[in-house]
């Protein structure tokens, strides 16, 4: 799954933070598509981490797109669906996914604390270390640089790419 490019139409300029927290906004849109999907595959106490980091997304998110308007922006939409990196039939795959989801967050909000000052950027800090928590609790083990793996060199794009819009239909 990948977010969509966030790009300022000519008329609204948008500054680095605002960028950034549509950036984060679009990856929230995108890891509650993927919960959603997983949850459903996910029974006992998994099931429950996955509720509870559904819920946690939906909050993240609507208090992301209230940011956006407080900077003077207009929030980015979710797309209908989003493409998968891989297949999900299973609980493992599942597991799998939400290990993925949580490193695109971590991704986005290590972007977000590099743009933003103050109670934002605290903020931004936060959630990057709850996805970077959660994200090691699916894995079974963490990553030295939450947020920032994604972004090395040779990185496994089906496992740490960025999360793309798809049609109605699945496809790209």
């Amino acid at each position: 799954m990948s977010t969509r490019s966030v790009r300022p139409s000519e008329e609204d300029a948008e500054t680095p933070e605002l960028t950034a927290v549509q950036a984060a906004l679009a990856a929230e849109h995108a890891a509650v598509y993927g919960y959603g999907l997983l949850g459903g595959r996910l029974d006992g106490k998994r099931g429950g981490e996955a509720r509870a980091a559904y819920d946690g997304h939906r909050a993240r998110r609507d208090a992301l797109a209230r940011s956006v308007r407080d900077l003077g922006g207009r929030p980015v939409a979710s797309d209908a669906a989003y493409a998968l990196p891989f297949a999900v039939a299973d609980a493992s795959s599942a597991v799998r996914l939400a290990a993925v989801l949580e490193d695109r967050i971590a991704g986005a909000y290590a972007d977000l604390v590099r743009a933003a000052e103050g109670a934002r950027r605290k903020e931004a800090a936060s959630a990057l270390r709850e996805a970077a928590v959660r994200s090691a609790r699916w894995r079974g083990g963490n990553v030295a640089f939450p947020g920032l793996a994604e972004r090395a060199a040779g990185a496994d794009p089906d496992a740490t790419g960025p999360v793309e819009a798809a049609g109605a239909d699945g496809a790209r």
